[in-house]
């Protein structure tokens, strides 16, 4: 099969071919019909985020399932599944106190005892990593069964990518992590994939007044078309300055979705006294992020999501449902669909910060 491989900080990713062993116990070999481009993964390319070289990247797809190992009971052949780095061992404290996005004890890669998943066919290195344990930048991805769930056939598969990752981050981040009251004001800073399904999460959520920052002017359309009922250009204001007057005197509820330390810290001013800041985007590793004490006297909150505190096996099926009843609104998100060989043309596009998502089609 054909993916995208990256070998290391700041090169490009190279599209190799690479060999795919047979699905194991309790794994899943699925054809993939479309990945998302994601941030975290440019972040792994600029070395924001580590991970081992070389590997195959990729977290945001979906596909159909050609072959399941031994013991497998959550899908079979032939049923569409999507992806999430979320997988969950089902037995430890955390999931048993129902915070499976934060389990520390799935199953996710091979046993080393075992023969890797991931191999190059010019034999240049024992063995590729997997990203996340799914390696979506290819054609057929092998992964632990914990880390997919079938999803109904009539949905798009293009748009079923979009669900897991960007979707139950950021809608995940209102309804799980922040929880978002009906009537409330909500400020979103950062219109990329993830920032605009938080701002079509507070929508659906049902918030009252939702303000759009960023620092592209032509990402106000956009935000507004996902529920946005007011666009910060940052470029041109004092963002804090100008949400603060806006919502006389600061908002119920902030979300950063970019990853920076500067915005973060205005997510906390932006904040009325009560108010809960919840970082969505992801921050290089060191980060230190600064808020002032006596703002925290008032009640005001500084929390992180991790993956939008997701139960992704109930969440992606409810997401596609709200999709499929013109509520999610995942047309909108896709800038343009694109094919393996321009992953690299992608990251590019992100770092301008002018597209919401590309989708990596692959032939079928």
């Amino acid at each position: 099969m054909r993916a995208a491989v990256f070998r290391g900080i700041g090169a490009p990713l190279t599209i190799e071919k690479v060999a795919v062993a047979l699905p194991g116990p309790r794994e899943v070999l699925i054809r993939t019909v479309a990945a998302g481009v994601c941030h975290s993964d440019l972040s792994i390319v600029e070395g924001k985020v580590q991970a081992p070289a070389p590997a195959v990247l990729g977290h945001e797809s979906a596909g159909i399932v050609e072959a399941v190992g031994e013991g497998v009971r959550r899908v079979k052949v032939g049923d569409h599944v999507v992806t999430c780095m979320s997988a969950f061992c089902g037995h430890c404290e955390d999931c048993m106190t129902g915070h499976t996005s934060i389990c520390q004890q799935a199953e996710v890669h091979r046993d080393r005892s075992m023969p890797p998943r991931l191999v190059p066919e010019d034999a240049s290195v024992r063995r590729f990593h997997q990203a996340a344990g799914l390696s979506g930048y290819a054609e057929l991805m092998l992964v632990n069964e914990s880390t997919c769930i079938a999803v109904r056939p009539d949905m798009p598969l293009d748009r079923a990518a979009l669900i897991g990752c960007a979707v139950v981050t950021g809608v995940g981040a209102v309804t799980r992590t922040a929880q978002v009251e009906v009537g409330s004001t909500v400020v979103v800073i950062g219109c990329g994939g993830v920032g605009l399904c938080i701002i079509n999460g507070a929508a659906i959520a049902g918030a009252g007044r939702i303000i759009a920052v960023d620092r592209v002017a032509a990402k106000r359309e956009l935000a507004m078309e996902m529920g946005a009922t007011d666009f910060v250009d940052a470029s041109e204001v004092d963002a804090v300055e100008a949400v603060r007057e806006l919502t006389g005197g600061g908002a119920r509820y902030a979300f950063e979705a970019i990853g920076l330390k500067p915005t973060v810290e205005q997510a906390f001013k932006m904040l009325r006294p009560g108010g809960v800041a919840t970082m969505v985007g992801v921050p290089a590793y060191g980060t230190e992020i600064s808020v002032d004490s006596f703002s925290l006297l008032a009640e005001r909150r500084l929390q992180g999501s991790m993956l939008g505190s997701n139960h992704f096996t109930v969440d992606i099926p409810r997401y596609i449902d709200l999709y499929m009843q013109g509520r999610l609104k995942l047309d909108a998100l896709i800038s343009r669909r694109i094919k393996l060989e321009q992953i690299n043309e992608a990251f590019d596009e992100m770092r301008s910060g002018g597209i919401a998502r590309s989708v990596i089609m692959f032939d079928q």
